[in-house]
Formats: structure tokens, sequence, C-alpha cells
């Protein structure tokens, strides 16, 4: 089973408008929820490729239950904490431009947090966690390394999908992949990558502090696989991006989706670039179909 950790889902409030008014009534012609968080995304993903997951993390509120109702619709199982706080709701404005309002998120209590610790210890050997997304700020700034020692406990692997400290606390817990794009790879160790040579040096690094896989995604040059024997180009697709948000989500879910079905780590980074892709190319997470149709224009190339 996969378990995917959403900690400060939300609510996206989007209100399609002609116009904006800035400081006076605006009409919306289209208003519509959708439940959104990294976590989420992840678990769309899965189930387009037909991978058995479960949704964690926190809920409350009538805005939690409206949440949860969304991802009954699109039959994303969960097993949320329910907190007394609301979960929190995010507007976004379409119209000439956009803008985006995001909550903060809720309070969450001691109680509540040691409710969801406790999800971790019917963890096994079968299990993959997927940490990723904000936290909310009534959390730990450390709250995902507080889970590691558990899911290494009980055998468990785990993929995290974070940045820059956060994400450096993980790495030696042995994450099963750890994604970051270009530029925050260059922010880890503060430098300025300059040449391939100096991106591949970075992610073998991550790989000697404990990472299994890195995926370093480059937008539209693709990405690279880097392993502990090889590294792997993987040729992108050709299409228009309509969409960057939630890309990186889909790719990671692709990934370790695949993984846990075939331990193939080059069938798993060439799903994991077609769903990447396939979510680019629409205008919300992709569906088999897309993703399927992409899958095929995706190649693997043998760096070293």
């Amino acid at each position: 089973m996969i378990y995917t950790v959403t900690v400060n889902p939300a609510l996206d409030y989007v209100i399609q408008l002609e116009k904006f008014n800035n400081g006076d009534i605006s009409r919306s012609n289209n208003c519509n929820f959708f439940a959104g968080g990294k976590g989420i995304n992840v678990s769309q993903i899965l189930n387009q490729i037909n991978v058995e997951n479960t949704a964690w993390g926190f809920v409350g509120g009538f805005t939690g239950k409206e949440l949860v109702r969304q991802l009954n619709t699109k039959r994303i199982v969960s097993d949320f904490v329910k907190i007394s706080d609301l979960t929190r709701v995010n507007v976004k404005i379409h119209a000439k431009s956009e803008s985006e309002i995001n909550a903060s998120g809720p309070k969450i209590f001691p109680k509540e947090i040691e409710a969801f610790k406790m999800r971790l210890e019917d963890l096994t050997s079968e299990d993959i966690v997927v940490l990723s997304g904000s936290l909310a700020p009534s959390l730990p700034a450390d709250f995902y390394k507080q889970l590691l020692p558990t899911i290494v406990e009980k055998g468990a692997s785990f993929a995290v999908d974070t940045t820059g400290k956060a994400l450096l606390e993980t790495i030696p817990y042995k994450p099963l992949v750890i994604k970051p794009n270009h530029h925050e790879l260059a922010d880890l160790f503060d430098i300025k990558i300059e040449s391939k040579e100096q991106l591949f040096e970075c992610a073998k690094k991550l790989l000697d502090m404990g990472a299994q896989n890195v995926i370093v995604s480059m937008a539209s040059e693709g990405g690279y696989l880097i392993t502990s024997d090889h590294i792997y180009h993987g040729i992108p697709a050709v299409g228009k991006v309509v969409n960057s948000v939630g890309a990186g989500d889909s790719m990671l879910a692709g990934f370790v989706g695949t993984y846990t079905m075939t331990k193939d780590v080059i069938e798993s980074f060439k799903v994991g670039m077609a769903c990447g892709a396939a979510t680019a190319f629409t205008e919300d997470i992709a569906i088999k179909e897309q993703i399927d149709a992409i899958y095929p224009q995706i190649g693997v190339e043998t760096i070293i």
C-alpha cells in the first residue's frame, strides 16, 4: 500500500471572471471548489495508474468534510485525522491575469498530531509513505523528520518531496527517491550549477548522504535519474505546457507507483516522466488516457 501524506490540504475556491475590479464589486460567471494538496495530487495519479493508495493528513470542520467529499467523488480512499480547526481555503481568481490568496493553515493540537503518528504503527515492509507539501504553521518545522524513525523501524519505504533543510534532514533515513528540480538542487549546496557535470556531482552527493534514487527535473529539457550505478536522461514529450501545477507531484506518483509494482527504476522513471508531462499539458491532474497517450513519446537514454 502507498500512503500519501498531505498535512495541510486545502479547498481551492476557483473564481473565474471576465474582469477583476480591484477595490470594487466583481461578478463571477463560474466558481468551483477543488480539493488541493501535493499528496492529494499524488493519490489522483496513483488512482489513474491503478495503484492502491490511501490519503493521510488532517482535516477539520465543514471545509474538511467538503474536501473529503471531493475525494470520494474521485474514488480516492482517505483516512484523515479529524481536527477541531477548519481545513484552509485558498482563493484563486482567474481573470485576464491570475491571482491567488493562500491561507496558512489550521491550528493542529498535540493530541491530533499524536493521533496521526499512531497511523504509522500499522505500517509494514510492503508499504511506502509519500511525504509532500507544506506544513501547517502549528506543526514543528521538523515534522517530516519526526515521522521517519517509525517508518524505518516498521520496514516501510518512503519518498519525500520538499526542499531545503527539511529535505536534507530526511536523507540519512534513506528515502526511496527524492525529486529536486535543478534550481532546488543548487540551493541545497548553495552554489550555481553551470554544467551537467556539476549537476551530476551534486546529485551523487545526495546518494552518498543516503538517498536511494535522485530525480532532477529539468522542465522542458526532461529530467535525470541518478542511481548508485548509472545516470539516465529522460527525453521529454513534445507538447504545450498549459499548467505546470501538479506536474512534479504527478512525476513522483508515476515513479513510486510503478516502482511498487515492478521494482524497475528505469520503467518507473519513464512512467513518472509521462505522468508529469501529461499533467503539464492539461488544465488539471492528468487522467489515464492522457498518460497513456504521452508514454510512447518518452525516451530514456543511459548517460553513464
